[in-house]
């Protein structure tokens, strides 16, 4: 007997939408969801308890340490390699 495969789960949270805006849409919602809620490393504790607060705000639970990052994930690729050029700056100096 073949194992039965689960029906549907596709659109995960974007699932309130239903059939509307197409799959890609929904799926590249549910993408950006998904990393927003997720928990991120610490920049100051370097434990697992980042959460975002609010749009571009995010906190560690664990030491308290607020700071601004991206609107969807704490790290931006520009805010990494601003933080690269500055230490390679800095390094020089």
């Amino acid at each position: 007997m073949a194992k039965q495969t689960t029906k549907g789960r596709k659109s995960r949270s974007a699932a309130r939408f239903g059939p509307r805006y197409g799959r890609k849409s929904r799926k590249l919602v549910a993408d950006m969801e998904d990393k927003s809620k997720a928990s991120y490393d610490c920049p100051s504790c370097n434990r697992n308890k980042v959460t975002r607060i609010s749009t571009a705000i995010w906190s560690c639970s664990k030491c308290g340490y607020t700071f601004a990052g991206g609107s969807f994930l704490p790290e931006t690729s520009l805010g990494r390699s601003v933080i690269r050029s500055l230490k390679k700056t800095l390094e020089a100096a």
